[in-house]
């Protein structure tokens, strides 16, 4: 695709990397055929060939208006389009470029920017969301429906071992997670438990900053990755073999860092070595299968059906790793179709594109309980409660699964 920039752009780091991403893509239009909401709205605008046209149009100079806006909201960043193009054009890269012109020339009406800040604020800082959910839960039967279908049953998250040993890593302290499924975190720690590995929390990490990051707030995302780096370097320092991250969408921006501040000298290669240092967990368990599946006697909930997040499978690129450990530790996994497609979660899409985000979960479900599993299995906090809400089938992450087998051999 040729193209020209206009002056204001061109000789920026941004403008430089969008024109690269332009000059890849050939028009072929492959990316729409596996775009959640192009095959929902059939419109090309709402596709990543057209959304791409948009971009372009807009930084040659072209104006962009919020029907721009509009369609560049409606895309989940779910990356399949990237996971399908035979050209590998970084459709991700270009999209935040383009939100961030957008955002920066076209004005939101006052209540749409409003509910924009009031969800982003609310999400990303534990400190507020916490003590919010512990208020709304008893209430969850009064509450509105579109608030009702968020907040997913507690789970008591059980105790967190206390055994000390020589290989530590660290785990996020994240936004979400902690408060809203905790059991999450402290059925990782147990499971690193036995292996001999202690799981380490800095207290002073916290929201990783995706959620900033792609809702146009890019500052606020770097802003949140230094806190990070400051809070996770002396445990490297100190031996912490790897950052281990058992929410993908988080591990997807933090393996990032190093793009996310390639131009800050005071942190750039901090933020390198981070990311070299962050491993999915499933990524990270792998090796150890064999020792794990020797921890574990047969499952009682065999019949699994894992939803792969996108972004495990498109983002971080590591498909078929966790289906590989479940099937080691003796999962059967039903067959799930079109496994590559988006659930609707993204982040805060499920706030700001409820109707969308409604629809695409209503197919994946179907998708998923198609083969009668006995609990649906996924790897990210916003896919599970997403789901979770949606069908009567239990609605774990697969470490909550593992720890189970584990938590049986010891009783």
């Amino acid at each position: 695709m040729e193209a020209h920039l206009a002056d204001w752009i061109k000789d920026t780091p941004d403008g430089r990397e969008a024109e690269s991403i332009l000059r890849t893509c050939v028009h072929c239009g492959f990316c729409n055929a596996t775009c959640p909401t192009y095959q929902i709205l059939g419109d090309e605008l709402d596709g990543p060939r057209g959304r791409i046209y948009q971009i372009k149009h807009m930084l040659e100079g072209g104006e962009a208006t919020r029907s721009t806006l509009l369609h560049l909201d409606r895309c989940l960043t779910c990356m399949n389009c990237e996971t399908t193009c035979p050209s590998g054009v970084r459709y991700g890269r270009l999209v935040d470029i383009g939100r961030n012109e957008a955002e920066r020339r076209v004005s939101r009406p006052p209540m749409q920017k409003l509910k924009r800040a009031f969800w982003r604020t609310l999400v990303t800082r534990g400190s507020l969301f916490a003590p919010l959910l512990k208020l709304a839960r008893p209430l969850r039967t009064l509450l509105p429906q579109a608030l009702r279908t968020k907040i997913p049953p507690a789970r008591l998250p059980g105790d967190w071992p206390r055994s000390v040993h020589a290989r530590k890593v660290i785990l996020l302290h994240g936004c979400v997670q902690p408060a809203l499924l905790p059991s999450i975190d402290a059925a990782t720690a147990r499971v690193l438990d036995a292996l001999g590995i202690q799981a380490v929390v800095a207290i002073d990490s916290g929201c990783c900053g995706a959620i900033d990051y792609h809702s146009d707030a890019r500052n606020a995302a770097v802003a949140k990755a230094r806190r990070n780096i400051d809070a996770w370097w002396p445990l490297l320092e100190a031996g912490a073999e790897a950052i281990v991250i058992n929410a993908s969408g988080c591990g997807a921006l933090i393996k990032d860092y190093a793009h996310l501040l390639s131009d800050d000298p005071t942190y750039a290669a901090k933020a390198t070595r981070v990311a070299a240092a962050t491993r999915d967990l499933a990524e990270f368990l792998a090796p150890s299968a064999d020792a794990l599946a020797r921890l574990v006697v047969t499952p009682e909930t065999k019949r699994i059906a894992f939803h792969p997040p996108c972004t495990l499978q498109h983002t971080q690129k590591a498909r078929g790793v966790v289906e590989a450990l479940l099937i080691k530790l003796g999962a059967e996994l039903v067959p799930v179709t079109d496994a590559h497609l988006c659930c609707g979660a993204a982040g805060m899409y499920t706030l700001l594109q409820p109707e969308l985000s409604g629809e695409l979960r209503t197919r994946k479900l179907a998708n998923l309980t198609r083969g009668e599993p006995q609990m649906i299995l996924s790897a990210n906090i916003g896919c599970l409660a997403h789901l979770e809400t949606g069908t009567s089938i239990p609605v774990r992450h697969w470490i909550e699964w593992v720890d189970a087998l584990l938590r049986i051999v010891d009783a």
